[in-house]
């Protein structure tokens, strides 16, 4: 029997890495610890006498002027930089890739599961720059997600005891000068064909404070009275006319105790947590979700995913389902994909296209006029989804024969489905 293996979530960002795994054969989720309590792991790689090396190796490497060191490798791939080392030219995204790869090695004794990467934002572009990286690793492709803190929040949350997101949940982010809040909450959606509920978190607030300095990297017992009374200010303004359940507490800001005012805000009638491994483990959370198909976990959403869905009428274990083929809560990018379907003798098949925002779904047909003639259920279909952006999706339909009895023949017919895109329709679910 094959053994279970890891789902492994990655926090990145440009000033270090952690790492998050999931562990199938012991039901345990931890945190790689490079030192006692010390989950930070340095985003760099380098060369020296013709080995790798990585994260704080590399890094005593750097301070020992042995070999090559390459730093900020996320923010370097970002901005999709070279570097030269010793007359080689290396892509910044390449060192990336590097990086991915030796850390991974940590997990070679078992399979990789699934790979969930974290970082402060997402778009297209940094998906692919990823998903690169993991699959150059050995992850299979539909094995590897990203997404961004705001969702990696939102799947830390989902797995925690129920009762600390009943109602509204808080994050804050603290570094060196400035200090952002965060709210988790249930959105309201007309959508109840099926028992399904959609969660969000939702960027509240945001402060500048120069008094900050006053308590990183070291603490001035005077000046941080100034800071932690205007963070008692920030957070009740945050927490205005809110039930929040719970309070999360992360960044490299928090870590000198200057606030005891503010806690005793934070603390009044409901419980608050403060960690800095948060959004890895929101990342292997995202995994353990997408690996198991937890139908009891809330669907994220937020103004970059699609707000409708499309679905076609399939038998599913001897049932009559709607299936999407395209879900709500998933990026346009991410649905490119195609599926082998038998057929019954019908001349059309109906395309239902839902709406969470009105609760209501419009159908479209499409004409199988020209395909073979064949016995029911001996009629194979390929059927793929293209995106050509986020309001338009292609449905394409192929003969796929039906192996040695009837081979596939060149008929093939397409419909372009007309989507809303997001256009502020997000909003209207607050």
């Amino acid at each position: 029997m094959e053994r279970n293996g890891y789902i492994i979530g990655y926090d990145l960002n440009e000033k270090g890495c952690q790492i998050s795994y999931y562990d199938e054969d012991k039901h345990e989720l931890k945190t790689l610890e490079v030192a006692a309590d010390n989950y930070q792991i340095p985003l760099m790689v380098g060369h020296y006498k013709e080995a790798w090396m990585f994260g704080r190796e590399a890094q005593r490497a750097a301070m020992m002027e042995k070999g090559w060191v390459v730093s900020d490798l996320y923010g370097k791939a970002l901005r999709q930089e070279k570097v030269e080392k010793d007359g080689t030219i290396y892509e910044a995204s390449w060192l990336l890739q590097k990086f991915v790869e030796l850390t991974l090695q940590t997990f070679r004794k078992k399979k990789i599961s699934y790979l969930s990467f974290a970082v402060p934002w997402i778009d297209k572009d940094v998906r692919t720059l990823l998903t690169k990286a993991a699959v150059n690793a050995g992850v299979d492709k539909d094995a590897v997600y990203a997404m961004d803190y705001k969702e990696s929040f939102c799947y830390y949350m989902l797995y925690q005891p129920k009762e600390l997101w009943q109602y509204e949940s808080a994050l804050f982010y603290c570094d060196r000068d400035k200090i952002e809040a965060y709210m988790l909450k249930k959105l309201n959606t007309e959508y109840r064909r099926e028992r399904e509920n959609f969660i969000s978190v939702e960027k509240v607030a945001e402060a500048e404070m120069e008094e900050l300095r006053a308590v990183y990297p070291v603490l001035n017992v005077d000046k941080a009275k100034n800071a932690d009374e205007r963070f008692k200010h920030f957070i009740e303004g945050v927490f205005d006319k809110k039930h929040v359940s719970s309070v999360y507490l992360t960044g490299e800001g928090f870590e000198n105790n200057w606030y005891p005012h503010s806690q005793k805000v934070l603390c009044n009638g409901r419980r608050a947590f403060m960690g800095n491994n948060l959004y890895s483990k929101g990342a292997c959370y995202c995994g353990l979700k997408k690996q198991t198909g937890d139908s009891d976990v809330p669907t994220y959403l937020d103004e970059t995913k699609l707000t409708e869905q499309i679905c076609l009428k399939m038998r599913i274990d001897g049932e009559d389902v709607w299936y999407p083929v395209v879900a709500f809560g998933s990026h346009w990018y991410e649905n490119d994909q195609h599926w082998e379907v038998l057929l019954e003798d019908t001349d059309d098949i109906e395309i239902h296209i839902e709406s969470l925002v009105t609760g209501q779904w419009r159908v479209e047909t499409v004409s199988f006029d020209g395909m073979p003639k064949r016995k029911e259920y001996s009629m194979k279909l390929r059927v793929q989804t293209q995106f050509d952006n986020e309001r338009t999706c292609r449905l394409i339909f192929e003969d796929a024969g039906f192996g040695e009895f009837f081979p596939a023949t060149d008929f093939r017919t397409e419909k372009t489905i007309y989507l809303g895109g997001t256009n502020g329709q997000f909003n209207s679910l607050s």
